[in-house]
């Protein structure tokens, strides 16, 4: 059930980087990742994602989100992205519904739709091309529609989909704790849908945090802290 709508000025989960490397230990890092992205271009990205634990958050937040585009993947090498995921801030027993997306020039606007996720509860979630829509993107929760058509310029068929969890420190050096399931990891082959299950992928894995598959192929896995 989708309770609050709640609109921010904030980034709360930075899209994932370039491949990572285990080379440094859990919490030194500002960002940590857990997760993959796709080898390939697409034009969208859908998971079942649901918490394993509680969220044992010390400082800032984790999360895990499906997702497209990035810090530098806009128009001039600016950030533009959307994603749709799971959240949890310190102090939080439960987690958050959200999407949230930066459009070229602007702040990162986050989107709250459900404050209470419990661990073992399933969400299904997806980013999408629009199929009558070049570059206008929506974001999804269990098979309907959350934002409205979000335009994000020149994105039509360059960006490559990731699906990662993450744990940003709150610059205080925070180690935090995290386990989320991303079953049945599929990519859109053209606007609008042609699902197929995640194959060609990179790996994220920053020290401290790690991914465990947990199915013969790539599409189904468990990104948690160690």
């Amino acid at each position: 059930m989708l309770l609050l709508f709640l609109s921010l000025v904030v980034v709360v989960a930075a899209p994932a980087q370039g491949r990572r490397a285990t080379s440094s230990a859990c919490g030194t890092k500002t960002y940590s990742y857990a997760g993959l992205e796709s080898g390939r271009r697409a034009y969208g990205v859908a998971t079942t994602l649901s918490p394993l634990s509680t969220p044992g958050v010390v400082d800032g937040h984790v999360g895990g989100w499906v997702g497209v585009g990035g810090t530098a993947a806009g128009p001039g090498g600016v950030a533009e992205w959307l994603q749709v995921g799971l959240l949890a801030f310190a102090k939080d027993t439960a987690s958050r519904v959200y999407y949230e997306f930066t459009l070229p020039g602007k702040e990162p606007r986050y989107v709250e739709l459900d404050s209470n996720v419990e661990p073992g509860e399933r969400h299904q979630l997806a980013v999408l091309e629009m199929s009558s829509r070049k570059s206008w993107w929506r974001a999804w929760v269990d098979g309907r529609p959350v934002s409205p058509p979000i335009h994000l310029p020149r994105s039509h068929g360059t960006w490559r989909p990731q699906a990662v969890a993450e744990s940003w420190n709150g610059n205080t050096g925070a180690c935090n704790r995290f386990a989320y399931s991303f079953s049945n990891v599929r990519l859109a082959h053209r606007s609008g849908g042609a699902w197929q299950p995640l194959q060609s992928r990179s790996l994220y894995q920053d020290s401290g945090y790690r991914v465990v598959q947990t199915s013969r192929v790539p599409s189904t896995f468990v990104a948690a802290s160690r």
